[in-house]
């Protein structure tokens, strides 16, 4: 297999956080928070906020830090939100900059590993984003709204919408690429954000089809130009990346979410149901171990049926992700 180019690389990443953010957008709903602020505002009299102006760089001498920034070295690159201030802090702000949320607990001690790396990042990034951190025990109508089923966990916003998220700890060097991957998609969509280098190589006609079909709604035709590259050139990366992605999010939202709590344990097609679900709703580790539970009572082709859909689901994540890893020990633990 030929060695993937810096662009495939790149754009395998894109397609992982375009799949990322399809996936969100069914499963984390804002504007609930944005309606509850219009009408807090409107019974006390208060007027909207006013549109955010660009500040001076968060590292500029006499630059001020926003409202709501942590006091300290980080200035304005680490915000304290509240039920209160999320709709201007989040929501509005993220129309100029990237904001990363950091939904964490007093109580979780993962929580206390991860901050510090991400606080750290953001007083480093030169505005490029900016980190909300929100303490979902203090403010769970925002938990709710994330849908939160574990933390920590951060979400990336831009233009008001969720584009990406994790869960657990990561090392500073996968969330400095994480984050780096998610400003190169948004490219020049932010004031605040700054595009990646690009490479002086042309497009491929083929796959800025797809796309073009991707981003108009034409899902299944996307899906079908993907595959067809995916057939002609099996080293690909870029489009069987985003074939593999697209398969997964068709067949998930295909499946009714019921499915989670009606699935028959013995039901294995059932069970593969349920798990899709709870991915797209991302709840990697119940999903994966929905599978692991099948493998445990089953054999044969049942068995072999559900070893190969959790390895497929393994491949559209990093396979350094703690919660990958995890599984991939369960795997083993099941199989032997």
């Amino acid at each position: 297999m030929s060695r993937p180019t810096n662009r495939q690389q790149a754009a395998a990443a894109a397609a992982r956080q375009q799949a990322a953010a399809v996936a969100m957008s069914g499963a984390v709903d804002l504007s609930a928070l944005k309606e509850r602020a219009d009408a807090q505002r409107q019974q006390s009299g208060r007027p909207a906020p006013a549109p955010r102006t660009s500040e001076a760089p968060h590292d500029a001498p006499g630059g001020n830090a926003p409202a709501g920034g942590t006091p300290g070295d980080s200035g304005g690159a680490v915000i304290d939100v509240t039920d209160e201030n999320f709709e201007s802090e989040v929501l509005g702000r993220s129309q100029e900059q990237l904001v990363l949320v950091d939904l964490w607990a007093e109580w979780c001690g993962p929580c206390k590993q991860l901050s510090p790396v991400l606080e750290s990042l953001a007083a480093r990034a030169q505005g490029s984003w900016v980190l909300a951190k929100i303490d979902v025990d203090a403010n769970p109508r925002i938990a709710q709204a994330f849908r939160v089923q574990s933390i920590p966990m951060v979400v990336a916003i831009a233009q008001g919408q969720p584009v990406a998220a994790f869960n657990g700890v990561r090392s500073e060097a996968e969330i400095s690429q994480w984050v780096g991957e998610i400003l190169d998609q948004l490219g020049e969509a932010l004031p605040g954000g700054e595009a990646g280098e690009v490479e002086p190589e042309p497009d491929d006609p083929r796959m800025v089809a797809a796309e073009d079909k991707l981003n108009a709604g034409d899902f299944e035709g996307a899906l079908a130009d993907y595959r067809a590259i995916t057939e002609a050139e099996p080293d690909n990366i870029e489009a069987a990346s985003a074939a593999r992605n697209l398969e997964f999010v068709l067949r998930a939202q295909a499946h009714d979410p019921a499915i989670v709590d009606t699935a028959a344990p013995a039901d294995v097609d059932a069970q593969l149901a349920a798990a899709d679900v709870l991915l797209l709703g991302q709840r990697p580790e119940d999903a994966f171990d929905r599978i692991v539970g099948v493998i445990k009572v089953t054999s044969g082709d049942e068995r072999t049926r559900a070893r190969t859909r959790l390895l497929e689901l393994f491949e559209l994540f990093d396979p350094a992700e703690p919660f990958v890893v995890a599984a991939r020990r369960k795997l083993a633990s099941a199989l032997y």
